[in-house]
């Protein structure tokens, strides 16, 4: 097991250039299934869950090639299973996005519930509904979820989601993209990787509109065939380094972000005293001195991401007063990086979905566990910021989600490298 080591201490500076979105890319390469004929697709990041997701894709007979460094060329047209590795699929939680496009491509699919980062309890109920107003027939073992047609086969529907949901969104489209009719999701995700999944299908012949927007209709197309397309950057791994300049100090040029995105996350950071400057595709942000103390609640797009919640924990940390940070979408995700921090020296009071943050001037190095990816990536900044030595164990879960982190910080002047135990 790898393991990060930290010395903390050094503001960042220089510039550092974002991946592709892995929300994005995660949806977008299964996706594939639906198209007859080849995808070549940039801007894909080299991260653990986007390689064992090729891996998937590849062990169901696709034709998978790294052409160059970020980008793939994929074929899937010879691809007859209808039921994926059920050990690859267990490693990650966007498999469940076979489902989908499975269920779109051959009327069936039989696919392992997934794996992936337990920081909450996660249902597929919404993704359920959707498929049986399809007209798909589901069946859930412990396992498994079976799906496939029913007596009167499957075609579009207008489906009302019951609570906003990222994965039950995508998982519709692409389950309706192929099928006759229309089909409408009403209550829909609005997050950018949904649009970036949709301008994808739709590169490739589909008819979708209204993503970003809370309604999204879908109709259906007999087939697509291939194209090129390019991942929009990843707003959380800009999110990601933002933060961290923020908390550690220093001046740093974030490049190939679309401000549009970050807004939700740059609004709080200027808030807390950051000083940030938009560009066309870049960001310059600097900090000096210490943050100010703000209130934070995570709501779906546009509102602040949950998955920016631990990075923007670690900064209230150290902000001067106290802050309060309320998570709406997985209540009991404060539990796992909030000791690790405690133990580092912020003062954090958990009350059920909310966190009492009352800034401290200064962390301390210790040996910390990271419990999924964001934790992670808020353990790292935690560890820029704190005085000695930070060991950051468990960092499998931060190399899900970011390419070349390692790498990247160093290029800013952080002292962090990566060992084996």
């Amino acid at each position: 097991m790898a393991k990060y080591e930290i010395i903390g201490g050094t503001p960042l500076s220089g510039e550092v250039t974002i991946s592709g979105a892995k929300n994005a890319a995660v949806a977008i390469l299964p996706a594939a299934l639906l198209v007859a004929g080849k995808c070549r697709v940039e801007n894909v990041p080299d991260i653990s869950d986007v390689r064992i997701l090729l891996d998937i894709l590849q062990d169901m007979g696709a034709q998978v090639e790294w052409e160059a460094p970020g980008v793939v060329r994929l074929d899937c047209t010879q691809i007859t299973k209808t039921t994926p590795n059920p050990v690859l699929v267990r490693k990650m939680r966007a498999s469940y996005y076979l489902m989908g496009a499975l269920l779109s491509r051959f009327g069936e699919a039989n696919v392992a519930l997934p794996g992936g980062c337990n920081f909450a309890s996660r249902p597929i109920d919404q993704h359920i509904k959707g498929f049986r107003a399809l007209g798909a027939d589901v069946e859930e073992t412990e396992d498994y979820v079976n799906l496939a047609a029913g007596e009167d086969g499957l075609c579009g529907s207008r489906i009302s989601l019951d609570v906003v949901s990222v994965g039950a969104t995508v998982n519709i489209i692409m389950a309706a993209t192929l099928l006759p009719g229309q089909t409408v999701i009403e209550n829909a995700a609005k997050e950018p990787h949904i649009v970036d999944l949709a301008n994808f299908l739709n590169t490739m012949g589909a008819r979708i509109s209204g993503a970003g927007t809370d309604t999204v209709k879908i109709r259906g197309v007999e087939r697509l065939h291939g194209g090129s397309y390019a991942i929009i950057p990843d707003q959380i791994e800009a999110g990601t380094y933002l933060a961290a300049v923020a908390a550690a100090g220093g001046n740093v040029l974030v490049k190939n972000v679309i401000p549009k995105h970050m807004e939700c996350i740059t609004s709080k950071l200027q808030e807390m005293g950051a000083k940030v400057i938009n560009y066309d595709d870049c960001i310059r942000i600097r900090s000096e001195g210490r943050l100010r103390n703000t209130t934070v609640k995570t709501r779906p797009y546009p509102g602040f991401p949950t998955d920016m919640q631990a990075q923007i924990c670690v900064c209230m940390a150290l902000a001067d007063g106290v802050s309060r940070l309320t998570e709406n979408v997985y209540e009991t995700r404060f539990f796992g990086y909030c000791t690790e921090l405690q133990d580092m020296g912020a003062e954090i009071l958990v009350n059920g979905k909310t966190a009492i943050v009352t800034g401290t001037e200064k962390l301390h190095g210790t040996e910390v566990c990271a419990h999924d990816l964001r934790a992670g990536a808020a353990l790292i900044i935690a560890g820029l910021v704190a005085e000695g030595k930070t060991t950051v164990r468990n960092v499998h879960f931060v190399e899900r989600g970011y390419e070349n982190i390692i790498e990247k910080f160093t290029a800013l002047g952080a002292r962090i490298t990566r060992t084996d135990d």
